[in-house]
């Protein structure tokens, strides 16, 4: 046995502590990073200091990490959490490893809701308020109107599933729905004020920067407790690795799992698109990275470890998307520099084993 083939070894036998272990230390690096790097750098020392409530801190530092970094932090390792589960709970319903609210077309039905709600309305006030932060009316009023929009789509793309078993076909038709649905968002466009068409594309870009504090007190709690009740889904979602008819033999209700895998995937995609965008790649890259760290297919470590590097993920997306400075990249644009080659593996090992078979 060579020396690389010892280092692989040991590498795939690494305990799961240990894998999780070095997850966080990652997610907690990269934290810090997202408060201490942007268009004014500050010194990990004050970032520490400010964490830590000394007083001794330049004020213009602590203003910037208070009031505009640490609520895009927040943002951004909830919504990696929150996409990097969803996406593991829709790839493994669907048994299709491309799946994701994006791909499906769930964003999309996100992104109409938040459309009807944020396009409809064209009073001065209301565009006010979308530019401040999040959208038209309430952020909870948004935030339903994007969950309903994408449990309407996941809705319609389960309801096809019962008549087409191929995975692919399926897929195919989730991604049609999306381009559907999008029509919708045109023709609203079509009839809205140059004011809030522009703000309303800026917002499709994809960003964690609009969210304040007073938005994170609708979105943390929200967020919260439907990433920790997809905890308790892990039991069924193994049972559904084995395929449908061995999930009832083992008495699993399979429609009281699906609707609860809808609307966790709904309320998770639909908050995430609600105050960030359409935020593509991660609900599809993000399990297959926590697969390929911790090296199990079981969902008691699975979603754990979704939430630890999808939140880290998101974060290093968007530090990475203010390198130029001023001249802040989409967010989107750097998730597909990660989230690309990840499907493209995947299409590869399709390939390999349709070829092997």
């Amino acid at each position: 046995m060579t020396t690389r083939q010892r280092t692989v070894q040991r590498r795939r036998g690494l305990p799961l502590p240990v894998r999780f272990a070095f997850l966080i230390v990652v997610l907690i690096l990269v934290a810090i990073a997202g408060l201490a790097l942007g268009s004014v750098n500050i010194p990990i020392g004050d970032v520490m200091a400010t964490i830590t409530g000394n007083t001794t801190v330049d004020p213009v530092s602590e203003t910037i990490i208070q009031d505009v970094r640490a609520p895009r932090t927040i943002t951004a390792l909830l919504v990696g959490a929150a996409l990097g589960i969803a996406g593991l709970e829709m790839q493994t319903l669907f048994r299709n490893p491309l799946a994701d609210p994006y791909v499906l077309g769930i964003s999309s039905g996100s992104s109409l809701g938040v459309a009807l709600v944020v396009l409809g309305t064209a009073s001065s006030t209301g565009a006010a308020t979308f530019a401040s932060g999040l959208g038209i009316g309430p952020d909870l009023l948004v935030m339903v109107a994007a969950a309903l929009g994408a449990a309407v789509v996941l809705f319609i793309v389960m309801l096809a599933g019962r008549f087409i078993h191929s995975s692919t076909i399926l897929l195919l038709l989730g991604v049609m729905i999306g381009y559907f649905v999008s029509s919708g968002v045109t023709v609203l466009l079509s009839r809205a004020s140059p004011e809030l068409v522009a703000q309303y594309t800026s917002w499709q870009f994809g960003s964690y920067h609009g969210v304040t504090w007073e938005n994170l007190k609708v979105m943390v709690p929200i967020m919260v407790v439907m990433i920790l009740a997809s905890m308790l889904l892990a039991k069924p979602l193994n049972a559904l690795l084995l395929g449908e008819r061995y999930a009832q033999t083992m008495g699993m209700n399979l429609k009281a799992v699906r609707s609860l895998l809808v609307a966790s995937t709904a309320i998770l995609a639909g908050a995430a698109t609600a105050f960030c965008g359409p935020i593509s790649f991660l609900g599809i890259a993000i399990p297959h990275l926590t697969r390929g760290v911790l090296g199990t297919a079981d969902h008691r470590y699975l979603l754990p470890g979704c939430i630890l590097t999808g939140g880290s993920l998101a974060l290093m997306a968007d530090i990475l998307a203010q390198l130029p400075g001023d001249d802040v990249l989409p967010v989107n644009a750097v998730n597909a520099v990660f989230g690309a080659p990840v499907v493209m593996v995947i299409l590869i090992r399709w390939y390999r084993d349709a070829e092997a078979t």
